[in-house]
């Protein structure tokens, strides 16, 4: 690893634990309210995402809440004081208002350091899609390029991150205001499956349905055919609400299409999997356009 300088993310985009440690980088946890406890944040209560899944099928309706400034400025700074860059890429601007936290910080250490390099990227991606926006920054970095190099890298990248997903219960997307009430009636007694995409602007946007689950999960790779510009080498990541039988199938869909190649798969974690509930499944990788 020739890297240069610091790279800071946050918990939603939802990669492994274990990946931060081994690609050293400092991740800032988001969280969740339930019955009045809090969950996750710097010094909140811990609760397993399969436990997580379990209480959102039994009808538990947390609330989440974002990186504050604080906090932000506490981990950006704890790298400046030992002499290093820093690098932010953080979660999409168009689902929370974490990113915006990371830019208040940064401003306000600008003043404080000024020797110092400081550059957040609102990566406009979530979940898995921020993971493996993160996933292709490290990898640039860690060739040797320089924290300039590397941000205008990022900012390039960001609008070939795709993300397609489809949910498996309609009600969890009407609490966050996606689709109506009555959508969300008639579509659970059809049986009708929404797939739905991340915008330019890092917006959840509903773009077709299908009727049953695996109709769904086909619908998912075909927008990936239309639109994929992968090498061979390059990866695809799957993140999914507590639904292990579907990343299976999904999987299976993908190598008869796409061939062996590295596929990355993680559980959507509490703070995205608030808003898109259990049986959620979708499918990133870089693409022509979002």
């Amino acid at each position: 690893m020739s890297r240069s300088f610091a790279i800071v993310t946050d918990s939603a985009s939802d990669l492994p634990e274990e990946y931060f440690g081994e690609h050293n980088i400092d991740c800032v946890p988001l969280g969740f309210i339930l019955d009045g406890v809090t969950y996750g944040g710097e010094s909140g209560a811990q609760m397993d995402v399969k436990s997580f899944y379990e209480k959102l099928r039994g009808g538990a309706k947390p609330t989440t809440f974002q990186v504050p400034p604080e906090q932000a400025s506490k981990h950006i700074e704890a790298h400046l004081e030992k002499g290093e860059d820093v690098l932010v890429l953080a979660f999409s601007s168009g689902l929370s208002g974490t990113a915006n936290s990371f830019f208040l910080a940064a401003h306000e250490l600008s003043e404080k350091y000024k020797e110092r390099k400081i550059f957040v990227v609102d990566s406009l991606c979530a979940s898995l899609g921020e993971g493996l926006f993160v996933d292709y920054v490290v990898r640039k970095a860690d060739e040797g390029a320089t924290i300039e190099e590397t941000k205008l890298y990022a900012e390039n990248l960001k609008q070939h991150i795709c993300h397609y997903f489809t949910v498996d219960d309609l009600f969890h997307l009407k609490r966050g205001g996606r689709v109506s009430a009555t959508t969300a009636v008639i579509g659970s007694m059809l049986k009708i499956k929404p797939v739905l995409y991340v915008d330019h602007e890092g917006h959840l946007i509903p773009i077709g349905k299908a009727m049953g689950r695996k109709k769904s999960i086909s619908a998912l790779v075909d927008h990936m055919k239309e639109l994929q510009i992968m090498e061979k080498d390059e990866p695809i990541f799957i993140s999914h609400g507590d639904c292990e039988e579907d990343v299976e199938y999904l999987k299976g869909l993908l190598r008869e299409n796409f061939g062996e190649r590295r596929i990355v798969v993680n559980c959507i974690g509490s703070v995205i999997g608030t808003h898109s509930g259990p049986g959620t499944l979708a499918v990133f990788f870089r693409g022509k356009h979002r």
